[in-house]
């Protein structure tokens, strides 16, 4: 019997992976709609938008292409590492456990004060994140991200620059998959992590939908924004859509398009 995952990888595979096709294996439900890919060139640049809609086993997808091409992950790693933080025991409780601000003022305000780990991903605060990395240490990220199966694999480029300006990369579908298993809590890691990683993530509210998801900019850090990522799932009644979404940043006005156009591709395909 076909588990959830399973049922991911081989739409992924059959549908919009072709590198990675499979041999015999039977089409999935999915679509492609050029209707999301348009949502993106009504903005004035280009991305990819998947959506898995948890009960049908269907994926909908803007395109065959980008949604299967690996980007670095930015922030959105910050979500493993918050599981592998409270894990370890780098972290013991989200909101006593205090990251001092090291004096050093950056260009985003909000990194410039004192961050508990629910404060700090809700801030996308990078040096925290970086601090909680050096604590976790090469051997044990590597050992959590090989248990998570996250990405390519490779931490390579250094423990606290990895997932920024280093050697990790992930695709949408990968996102998916990975956030899928958060979202179900099975990952192999304990119930206590993933269920507080579940309640620090991010809340937006649209409508009667709540959306959980994790922002991620590449350049950031630099001041200089390229790559734009949001993944994460809805939630409205009953019905869950895993998403991912990341476009290529042009102007400014696109870190803030990340959200709105999320919520216009799940609108489309009847997720809020």
């Amino acid at each position: 019997m076909l588990n959830r995952r399973h049922a991911l990888g081989l739409l992924a595979a059959a549908s919009f992976l072709p590198s990675r096709a499979l041999a015999n294996v039977a089409p999935q439900r999915s679509e492609i709609r050029d209707s999301l890919a348009k949502r993106f060139a009504d903005d004035d640049t280009v991305g990819t938008f998947v959506g898995y809609k948890t009960d049908d086993y269907l994926i909908i997808a803007s395109d065959a292409d980008r949604s299967g091409q690996a980007f670095l992950p930015a922030s959105t790693y910050k979500i493993p590492n918050s599981l592998i933080a409270l894990e370890t025991g780098v972290v013991q409780d989200p909101d006593r456990d205090v990251f001092k601000w090291d004096g050093v003022r950056r260009s985003i305000e909000a990194w410039n004060q004192d961050h508990t780990l629910r404060s700090a991903i809700a801030a996308s605060a990078v040096p925290v994140y970086q601090e909680i990395a050096r604590r976790i240490g090469v051997e044990r990220m590597q050992k959590y991200v090989d248990l998570f199966e996250y990405g390519n694999r490779n931490i390579g480029g250094g423990i606290d620059q990895f997932w920024l300006t280093g050697d990790l990369r992930i695709d949408p579908i990968q996102q998916i998959d990975f956030v899928d298993r958060l979202r179900r809590g099975v990952l192999p890691v304990s119930k206590r992590s993933q269920d507080l990683v579940r309640d620090i993530l991010p809340v937006t509210r649209a409508g009667d939908a709540t959306i959980r998801a994790k922002t991620g900019l590449l350049g950031a850090e630099l001041g200089k924004p390229s790559l734009g990522w949001v993944v994460g799932w809805v939630e409205k009644g009953s019905a869950q859509t895993v998403f991912a979404l990341n476009l290529d940043v042009r102007e400014p006005r696109h870190v803030a398009a990340r959200m709105k156009l999320a919520q216009q591709c799940l609108a489309d395909i009847g997720a809020i």
